[in-house]
């Protein structure tokens, strides 16, 4: 009820009512030395002279103390009291200085429209009407004691029709006000949800979004621009230092802004990043609107269906490939039995069925791929499903091959297919094996499962110690039929990978420091559903 009929609070109210206070000081100064100067003989027409002294200084007097006590616009009743007592007190003023012809009147329609603004509804024009009474009420009284005083009447209901006349203006005007004010409010309100529903989808974005300012300082990032980059904190810093790779791209889109940039890695996170750029002017301030996407994403897509398009060609053609090849390979078997050829025919036969059998591998794999079944995630404790991957793995292996594990810290679990994790880290495993004894005579391998600093993700590393892979065919390693080996078929590594991404986990290589590779797995948090 009291926020209903107060038409003001909050800071505005306290502006107002402030106002008020130092507007009837002014006038209660002016009042007193109107009393006070007596001695030139200003107040000898006066009616009432000691009274309008006495009043005038009373008048000043609860002002004062009403200014340092009441400083709140929002309780009802003590802005109701000070309009009241205003009003009443201007009246008693009006009467002693001898009615209309003094021009108190007029303070009090001033009072009047200020109790108005402060008050709204009914309780404004009662101020109103207290007023009008007051003014048409001592005019008359005044009357009786001065016949003079009959001319007054005239100009005493102008006075008082003044009254509820700036009481109406301005209820009607802070009506409109309020309204304007709702609606500002409303639509402040409207603009403050919308940015921070806007926040919200920027912030949860695959897309990285990066705002620079014409010094490359970052004005705005999403968390996923910092995944991406594997930056913990960027907002407010020159972006040059922490990621000179993505200046780089910026200045070549400068150069040339309808050329589509190159991709470029990060160091810290290792993800191939594909950059977009939008130049925005914002007043005269020149900024720049940067899309960071996960580039591998795309490449997967690629590949994926290039993988389609193939395994459906390799279906097709399948059959007609296997006959003629078992053919071959059943021909060059019954040559190679032959006690008829000497020792260099039996070797080309030997070639013979050698390159059969890796057709016939490429065909399978392939076939394989293209039949490759939807992952199945299970939550898997790695540390022990990897226990027993060692152990099954050192009973079937023979003595010249050593699998050490290593695991550390505790809850390191992911959600990931099992049979598809064992492809993936049998063939890991196996490569290593085999570049191991390129350089030792004792195959080894090392197992390292560990919860990433930054990421907090369960990461396993297979490391061996064989010559490694030439930096040259490093950004290859992962593509279908890309082999460095006579004997192999180039897929291996590539199927590695796509089980991987099947099941939202991440394969990555990187050289060993001392010599030989590391493959890298990064496992999916264990909330995170598979795709």
């Amino acid at each position: 009820m009291t926020k209903q009929l107060l038409a003001v609070s909050g800071q505005q109210g306290q502006r107002i009512l402030r106002l008020y206070h130092l507007y009837r000081l002014l006038i209660g100064f002016a009042l007193v030395l109107l009393s006070s100067s007596d001695v030139d003989g200003h107040l000898l027409d006066l009616a009432h002279a000691q009274l309008f002294k006495y009043g005038s200084w009373t008048y000043l007097t609860v002002n004062i103390i009403a200014t340092a006590s009441m400083h709140r616009s929002d309780r009802l009743l003590p802005v109701f009291a000070l309009a009241l007592y205003d009003v009443a007190q201007l009246s008693l003023l009006f009467y002693a200085a001898g009615g209309t012809p003094s021009g108190i009147g007029n303070l009090i329609i001033v009072a009047v429209a200020v109790a108005n603004i402060l008050l709204r509804g009914r309780i404004g024009f009662l101020i109103a009407a207290v007023a009008a009474a007051g003014i048409i009420y001592l005019t008359f009284y005044l009357s009786l004691s001065n016949p003079a005083a009959s001319n007054q009447f005239m100009q005493a209901g102008i006075l008082g029709s003044l009254c509820f006349a700036a009481a109406f203006f301005v209820q009607s005007l802070s009506r409109r006000l309020r309204a304007s004010e709702y609606l500002a409010e409303q639509r402040a309100g409207d603009v403050a949800n919308l940015e921070e529903l806007n926040a919200v989808v920027i912030e949860r974005m695959r897309t990285g979004i990066i705002v620079l300012d014409a010094d490359h300082r970052v004005l705005q990032v999403n968390q996923s621009a910092l995944t991406l980059m594997g930056l913990e904190k960027l907002l407010g810093r020159i972006l040059d230092p922490h990621f000179p790779a993505l200046i780089t791209a910026f200045e070549q889109w400068q150069n040339n802004p309808s050329l589509r940039t190159s991709p470029f890695e990060s160091a810290l996170s290792g993800t191939q990043i594909q950059a977009s750029f939008v130049r925005l002017q914002h007043n005269d301030n020149l900024q720049i609107l940067i899309f960071l996407e996960d580039n591998s994403q795309l490449n997967q897509h690629a590949q994926q269906l290039k993988l389609a398009s193939l395994g459906r060609l390799t279906a097709g053609i399948a059959h007609e490939i296997r006959n003629p090849l078992g053919a071959i390979s059943h021909a060059a078997q019954l040559l190679h039995e032959s006690p008829a050829l000497d020792n260099a025919d039996r070797r080309l036969a030997q070639i013979i069925q050698d390159q059969s059998r890796r057709m016939n591998t490429v065909i399978e794999n392939v076939l394989q791929l293209s039949r490759q079944r939807d992952a199945e995630p299970q939550l898997l404790d790695l540390k022990y499903w990897l226990h027993r991957f060692a152990s099954e793995f050192r009973e079937q292996a023979p003595a010249n091959k050593t699998l050490h594990l290593s695991t550390k810290g505790r809850g390191l679990k992911t959600r990931m297919d099992p049979h598809q994790l064992d492809q993936v880290l049998m063939n890991l495993v196996e490569n290593g094996m085999r570049y191991s004894s390129k350089n030792h005579a004792q195959s080894q391998v090392w197992l390292l499962l560990y919860r990433h600093p930054q990421t907090d993700l369960p990461t396993l590393e297979v490391q061996d110690d064989g010559p490694g892979v030439e930096l040259g065919d490093q950004h290859s390693l992962f593509e279908p039929f890309f082999t460095t080996e006579n004997k192999g078929t180039g897929l291996g590594l590539y199927i590695s990978r796509e089980l991987c991404e099947s099941n939202q986990a991440r394969l990555d290589y990187s050289p060993r420091a001392d010599g030989g590779s590391c493959f890298r797995i990064t496992f999916a948090h264990p909330h995170k559903l598979s795709a």
